[in-house]
């Protein structure tokens, strides 16, 4: 993760928020009195989509069933 001074992060602002987007990577900004994490906004929806899912009892489980399962015998309808 990049990481730098929120002096620097200040001085070149908009050239951070496109190298988060284009990159997905997230960027570190330190402080003297706390450091932030810049990331793309897409990135930030992706975890938060993640963390909902992953919070519905048996999801986790569910998705790693679906992923051992030979695409093959996957059902044409899945019954939504």
């Amino acid at each position: 993760m990049t990481s730098l001074p929120v002096t620097q992060a200040r001085s070149k602002l908009y050239q951070l928020l496109d190298e988060a987007a284009d990159s997905h990577e997230p960027i570190q900004i330190t402080g003297k009195r706390s450091n932030a994490v810049l990331m793309s906004e897409e990135s930030w929806r992706n975890i938060q989509e993640t963390l909902f899912l992953v919070s519905i009892p048996g999801m986790r489980e569910s998705i790693r069933k679906g992923l051992a399962e030979p695409l093959s015998k996957a059902a044409k309808n899945p019954g939504w």
